[in-house]
């Protein structure tokens, strides 16, 4: 016999347990981060890699765009576009995090060419953009739910940097601010439409599974960031190396 469809509620609340669960903000390196043990070479890897992250959400929201099926969700995407890119008038996202890395000491030249990219990083954010691009609409809104749970990591991070490290400051973080009051407007739709659209069991443990996706990714880069920069601290061959 198959499982109940689980109510909104309690989609939901498991959504919310699998963050719980399973988000970055648990990871090691991130609680080196936000604790201020990490040196400052080790913050520019950190920052160096989620560049590519970065720069490569608004692709990835671009392959969904051209899919979604009606003007308002389109209309909606479009708006997570302009957060990411801006919109010719005020820096986006991806503009914003190189004045972080730029902050950091590391050339916007350097960091766009992703030459100093780990190669896990590549594979991860690279698989992200491929899972949103191939999987169903359903499972690709899902897929950006870790939004529910970073104002809280947000708020820890720049806490925490701002107190631990003399080599960053307020304009330097500057890319988190917006984030604050963007992620929950993201989520409000996103929440809303998988709860409502995922209609059989079948597509709700696909909901699932696209958040533990996406979890997963994110804590992959985190491991190899860890490998690399930390314990044992073997960045391989072509890496940033502080």
């Amino acid at each position: 016999m198959s499982a109940p469809l689980l109510t909104p509620a309690e989609l939901e609340a498991q959504l919310r347990a699998i963050g719980a669960e399973r988000y970055h903000n648990l990871h090691p390196f991130h609680r080196l981060l936000h604790g201020g043990k990490l040196s400052k070479g080790q913050v520019q890897a950190w920052a160096l890699n989620r560049y590519y992250y970065q720069a490569s959400i608004p692709a990835k929201d671009a392959s969904l765009l051209a899919r979604l099926p009606s003007t308002a969700l389109r209309r909606e995407w479009r708006r997570r576009l302009e957060d990411h890119d801006g919109d010719g008038t005020k820096p986006g996202g991806v503009e914003r995090w190189l004045v972080l890395t730029r902050g950091l000491g590391l050339e916007d030249e350097y960091v766009t060419s992703l030459r100093g990219l780990l190669p896990a990083t590549r594979f991860a954010v690279d698989a992200y953009v491929h899972f949103v691009r191939e999987r169903t609409v359903l499972e690709a809104v899902a897929s950006s739910l870790t939004e529910m749970f970073s104002p809280a990591i947000i708020s820890e991070r720049v806490s925490g940097m701002l107190r631990a490290y003399d080599f960053v400051d307020e304009a330097t973080l500057a890319y988190f601010t917006p984030r604050l009051t963007q992620a929950p407007q993201d989520v409000e739709f996103a929440l809303g439409y998988v709860t409502r659209e995922a209609r059989t069991r079948e597509e709700q443990e696909a909901v699932l599974g696209a958040l533990r996706f996406k979890c997963d990714l994110l804590w992959a880069q985190l491991d190899a960031l860890h490998h690399a920069y930390v314990s044992p601290g073997l960045p391989p061959p072509g890496a940033f190396v502080p």
